[in-house]
């Protein structure tokens, strides 16, 4: 059946304040040996309540994911973050593991067998060893827009911007217990999914449905959940998806990148409305943008998609807060932002502090303790 999710609504959406939705992946590790730890199914068990509601299973045994339910505000958002990686924490430690919000698997991972569901065989038999490398956790933010149309040209405009927030998430510079040199190496773990990379762009929604359909039809995705692109309106509810960060280390640091996706999607939203064009911009060059801000974080430079050539990172987070200022202020962001830009301007990023960590102990187990610290700190 061709790819064909819930048409744009009649009316306009209202775009003065957008609601907010932030899905989180985490890694289950062992308490001892610090190597990924493969009891989700045990963990999932142990949730209570609202957490158990707000679970999922993951493509992973050495994985869960919880998921907000749609909030208004930063300060609703933020509770239910907390209380999702608290009881997470907890089912975790019931299950003998630890909770870590961390982009790659650090160490490693002896089981990569998927979850006994018949999706995740079908992947594992389409994609072969790509589907069985070690696992990665992302951080997902739903922006409420529902009308589709709107959402796809949305996406257009997003490219230019997309590796500025990237670069805000790195938080996975470790792999097979050693530094990669990448600030994400959860970005460069990913580029072996065909069906995952920057946003094409599309000149409308017909176009999409029409180019999701054609993909299916090829092989390259066994459905249109498998639109893996790092924006892309949702296929599940009325939202712009960005997909595009590691996980979060800190509450804050989440509730940071999510407020940026708001305040950036109604920013383009608005310009797509007064008839403002998306820039062309050429594929392999918003490849290279995400390669770097992968790369280099926030600790060193990244590609302007718009005037070209590279720029300090942190001019470029700069010029992206003036953009979606009106927006931020609007939705009573603005002093939150820049309370923590600052914060994170002084420690750096996920990556930048699990680099400091490790260069100051020697010891990646070190580093683990202090990520099992931040991930359910309030």
């Amino acid at each position: 059946m061709a790819y064909r999710p819930a048409v744009a609504t009649a009316t306009a959406p209202d775009l003065s304040l957008l609601t907010l939705g932030v899905e989180e992946e985490f890694l289950l590790l062992d308490p001892d040996t610090g190597r990924n730890l493969p009891v989700a199914d045990e963990v999932l068990a142990a949730l209570r309540g609202a957490a158990r509601n707000q679970s999922r299973q993951e493509f992973r045994h050495s994985m869960v994911e919880m998921v907000t339910p749609v909030c208004a505000d930063l300060a609703e958002l933020r509770a239910h973050l907390v209380a999702l990686r608290r009881s997470a924490a907890g089912a975790a430690t019931a299950a003998g593991a630890r909770l870590v919000a961390v982009g790659a698997t650090p160490l490693a991972e002896p089981h990569r067998t998927v979850p006994d569901e018949p999706r995740y065989h079908a992947m594992s038999r389409r994609y072969g060893p790509v589907a069985h490398d070690p696992a990665v956790c992302g951080c997902h933010v739903h922006v409420g827009l529902p009308d589709r149309e709107l959402a796809v040209q949305v996406c257009n405009h997003l490219r230019a911007w997309l590796p500025v927030v990237q670069a805000v998430t790195t938080n996975s510079p470790l792999h097979d217990g050693r530094d990669t040199g990448h600030a994400s190496w959860r970005s460069m773990q990913l580029e072996r999914w065909p069906s995952i990379g920057p946003t094409p762009y599309f000149d409308s929604v017909a176009d999409y449905d029409r180019t999701v359909d054609e993909l299916i039809a090829a092989g390259i995705m066994l459905d249109a959940a498998m639109v893996y692109w790092y924006a892309r309106p949702s296929s599940a509810y009325p939202t712009v998806e960005i997909r595009v960060g590691d996980v979060c280390p800190e509450v804050d640091d989440a509730v940071l990148v999510a407020a940026l996706a708001r305040s950036l999607v109604a920013t383009l939203a608005e310009d797509v409305r007064a008839g403002v064009t998306a820039p062309p911009l050429r594929d392999c060059l918003v490849a290279a943008a995400h390669w770097r801000a992968a790369h280099d974080g926030l600790d060193g430079e990244l590609i302007d998609l718009r005037a070209g050539g590279t720029r300090d990172a942190w001019s470029l987070v700069d010029e992206l807060v003036a953009l979606i200022a009106p927006a931020l202020l609007r939705h009573g962001d603005l002093g939150y932002v820049v309370a923590q830009l600052a914060r994170l301007r002084r420690d750096g990023t996920g990556a930048t502090r699990q680099r400091r960590v490790l260069q100051r102990t020697g010891d990646l187990r070190a580093v683990i303790d202090d990520l099992v610290a931040r991930t359910s700190a309030a």
